[in-house]
This record gives C-alpha cells, sequence and structure tokens, in this order.
C-alpha cells in the first residue's frame, strides 16, 4: 500500500522532531499565553520574512487520535503542531556548501502544550553553513514567543 501524501508529510515531520526531542539538541521559547496564539504567532514569523508554509502537522492530534490504536492512552501533548517551510535562498546557499544539506529540508518550528505551558522552538543544526538556517529559526522562534 502507497502511503498519502499527508500521511507521508506526518510521519516525516514527526521524524523531524522525535530525535531532536530525544537528543535534547533543540531550543524552545516557553510563550506567555495560548497555544493558538503562538500558532498564529509562529505562522506570522514565517509568512513575514516572505516564506511559505509547505505544511502544517498537526501531530498532538495525531498523536491523540492513534494513541488507542497503538495500546497507549498516555497524553504527550494537549496540542503540538510543527510548521514545514522553506527558504529558497538558505537552501540554495547551504546546498551549494554541501548537497547533502538536503537532508534538512524542510525546516521546521514546533509548537507545543503540556498542560498548559506552551513552547516554541527548532531543532539544531550541524555546525557550518547549516548554522545560518539554524540562526533563521532562532529568530523566527524569539520573535513568535515574544507576542
Amino acid at each position: 500500500m502507497k502511503p498519502t501524501r499527508t500521511a507521508a508529510a506526518i510521519f516525516a515531520a514527526t521524524c523531524l522532531i522525535a530525535p531532536a526531542v530525544l537528543a535534547q539538541d533543540m531550543t524552545s521559547y516557553a510563550f506567555d499565553g495560548e497555544f493558538d496564539d503562538a500558532t498564529f504567532n509562529v505562522e506570522s514569523a514565517i509568512l513575514d520574512r516572505g516564506l511559505v508554509i509547505d505544511y502544517v502537522s498537526h501531530t498532538g492530534e495525531m498523536l491523540t487520535r492513534t494513541g488507542a490504536d497503538v495500546g497507549s492512552d498516555a497524553v504527550i501533548f494537549d496540542n503540538a503542531d510543527i510548521f514545514l517551510f522553506c527558504s529558497a535562498v538558505l537552501s540554495r546557499k547551504v546546498m551549494e556548501a554541501d548537497p547533502s544539506n538536503i537532508r534538512h529540508c524542510p525546516y521546521a518550528i514546533f509548537v507545543t502544550d503540556r498542560d498548559g505551558s506552551v513552547e516554541i522552538g527548532y531543532r539544531h543544526f550541524p555546525d557550518g553553513p547549516m548554522q545560518e538556517v539554524q540562526a533563521l529559526l532562532d529568530d523566527i522562534s524569539r520573535e513568535a514567543a515574544e507576542q
């Protein structure tokens, strides 16, 4: 059976974030407000830079919906979304430096809500050209967290 584009995108987004959370190779900022306000701020911060959001993975909804199917009743997040996007300028720059940097695209910023504690963050990238992308993610995350 061939996976649907939506299923493939959810799987890809989950794979992007899960290793970073386990390895603690991520940065996150507390957001003093509601989850919906945080997601609005992230979306606005991305779009205000002239970037296009390719996909928003509603990972929290997926985890809640599939919990029983995998034999779990654990609530991991009250809400969790991952915004996937790219920058043509930065992507070209980092891939011209090293074509294997394609493995880091698309870029992702997550918003989570656990027991009313909302966070905005991203996973870290390796040293070298990808640090410019990481700086972009940090700028977007900080701006969105400041309200």
